[in-house]
Order: C-alpha cells, then structure tokens, then sequence
C-alpha cells in the first residue's frame, strides 16, 4: 500500500497535501535602533490558493496566550515591510528596534480552503551594545583595549572614534591623538552605534622654550614680555618663571607663575638668566635659559651717544666739504689765467 502511495507521489502531476511553515533564523538577536529580517519559507497542497498572509507577536494576556496581528498594532506602524509574496516567500522585516519588541513572533496565512497559523515560532531578543575603554585614563605611550558587549551574540563588530573615524584594532598604545570618544557598532549598520565612552590621554609638555618681545639690550625703565611655548599649548596647565642670577647658578628665585610673564618696568636687578618650567598631571619639562641684560640710561651714556653721532656725520661731510673747496679753488685759478692777455704793458 505504500508503495502504491509512493509511487502516486512520484508520477507527473501529483499533487502535494503538506503544508509547513519554517524560519531559517528562529531565535534571531539584534541591537536597539537596528533593523532584523525574520527569514520565513512556507508551502501547501497544490490544489490551494493562497489569499492572504500575515504576521502576529504572541502575548499573555488575562492567562490567556493570544496572538495580535503586527499591522493592527499601533507601535509596529511604519516598521515593518513584508518581504515575501503569496507562494512560498514569507519573510518579514522589521525596523527602529525597540525593547518592548522581544517576543515571540508566528506566520499565517489563508487560503481559498483553510487558515493555517504556524505552530512554530520566531523569538527575537533586543540588547544594547555595552562599551568598556580599559583603561579610560592612561598615559601616552600606554595600552588600551576597546570591548564591545552585548546579551547575545551578534555577528562582527567595529569600532568609531568621535562617531566616524573607524578604529582598525580594538587594542593599541594610546598617544596624544587618540584621545577621544569611542564607540562601537554592529559591521554593516554603523549607522546605530552605542552610547560612546570617553578615552582620556594624558602627556607631558614637550619642546618648552621662552619667546622674548623685544629682543635685545634692554635699559631701567623699559618693559619686556616672556612667553612660555611648548609642542602642544594643551599640554601644560601650570606655568612657573625662575631668574637666575649670572654670576652663581646657586642663586635661584621664583620670579612668576602663568604662561605670559610681564616686566612693565625693568630695573638692573632684573638682569638674570630666566627660564620657565611647564607641568601637568603627568610632569612637567624645562626650556632652556635666556639672558636678560639691563643697564642704566645715564646722561654721561646719552653725550657719548650724541657726540659719536656728531663725529658720524663730521665724517660724512669732510669729504663734501673737501671736494668743494677743490672746485672753487680750481675755478678761481682758471679766471686768473684768462685776465692775464687782456691788457698790455703801456709805457709813458
């Protein structure tokens, strides 16, 4: 007898009496924000016509397992797309997960002869993305490992700093470039991407040196500006001035505090070698020292200024002089010459 069955089956034209609903992905699992495709096949005799299909999220309610309808339901409105058709395609998406979205999910459809529901169900999950920056606070130069968590488990995951830059390995030495904050996502939805953590890079003051306005020799009563220049102005968020004194190194004063030192009236004791020393919470660096020179502008200074002008321009005026009086010299010599043959000797 089942033979003859088997054989019924087999011939051209049989016709099919099974009916089935299968999910390629019966316990998916994706990120809030994101979107989740359930992968649905389904079949039934041939003799059928299928006239309507539909998807439905199961509930308890009142003791009672019902299953409400996605598309009378009005938090599913505008999230979700059928992607199948009235054949054998009934999968289904949906999109902007939220929490309140986990739950069982079944397949049904009609014909012009029965209503079939799945038995059979989709039981999707919604988790967060959880981040972990280890350690959130390191030194330049130190390692720092990114974690991405998440309640179940997800396909590959990438890394953005500041939301777009891609972050290629999810361990490295951290500088003063990689500060920032970072978060990660699922590869292929980027776009939904967790609540970032922030990484907080700390280094020290770099290439410290002192800037002088205005250069040069300087006299009582004057005024000067030093400013205290290092790699990166962030690096630093305390500044201290020293003046040391030019004849003994063990002589060593605190003269100010700041980025910006201001002598608005120098006097001759301000004469000194002066450096600065930029720190932060790391340590602090040094720049190298530069000498101020202060004299007195006194009146025996001034007269020796004036007359070494005077003496300047007596020499750039010989020459003028010297050359003129050659010229009127020469001249004269020529009238007396020419008057010469004008007259003669007359005898009386």
């Amino acid at each position: 007898m089942i033979a003859v069955l088997l054989l019924l089956m087999m011939k051209q034209g049989a016709v099919s009496t099974v009916w089935y609903v299968t999910f390629e992905n019966p316990n998916p699992c994706a990120v809030k924000g994101s979107s989740v495709e359930f992968r649905c096949s389904y079949n039934y005799p041939d003799e059928e016509t299928v006239q309507q299909t539909s998807w439905s999220k199961g509930d308890l309610k009142d003791g009672n397992w019902i299953r409400d309808k996605l598309s009378v339901l009005p938090s599913y409105k505008n999230r979700t797309r059928y992607l199948g058709d009235q054949q054998h395609n009934c999968s289904l998406a949906l999109h902007d997960l939220q929490y309140n979205d986990s739950g069982y999910y079944y397949f049904s459809f009609d014909t012009d002869r029965y209503g079939r529901r799945s038995k059979r169900s989709v039981y999707l999950s919604v988790t967060e993305l959880r981040v972990r920056v280890n350690p959130r606070r390191v030194r330049a130069g130190d390692t720092v490992t990114l974690e991405c968590r998440t309640s179940c488990e997800l396909s590959s995951t990438v890394w953005l700093k500041d939301g777009r830059h891609p972050v290629t390995k999810p361990a490295f030495q951290a500088q003063e470039e990689d500060a920032g904050n970072y978060s990660c996502a699922v590869k292929g939805q980027e776009s939904v991407q967790s609540e970032p953590v922030a990484l907080d890079v700390w280094y020290f003051p770099l290439n410290v040196s002192v800037e002088v306005s205005p250069v040069g020799l300087l006299t009582v009563g004057s005024s000067v500006t030093l400013t205290c220049n290092s790699t990166v102005d962030l690096a630093a968020d305390d500044y201290t001035w020293y003046r040391e004194a030019v004849s003994s190194s063990s002589s060593l004063l605190q003269v100010g505090s700041g980025r910006v030192l201001s002598l608005p009236s120098v006097e001759v004791s301000h004469t000194g070698l002066y450096f600065c020393k930029a720190r932060n919470r790391l340590r602090g660096n040094s720049s190298a020292k530069v000498l101020l020179t202060v004299e007195k502008a006194d009146m025996n200074r001034f007269i020796l200024l004036v007359g070494m002008g005077v003496k300047g321009i007596i020499l750039l005026l010989l020459p003028v002089v010297i050359f003129c009086a050659w010229r009127r010299w020469r001249n004269s010599a020529a009238d007396r010459e020419k008057h010469s043959h004008v007259y003669e000797n007359i005898r009386r």
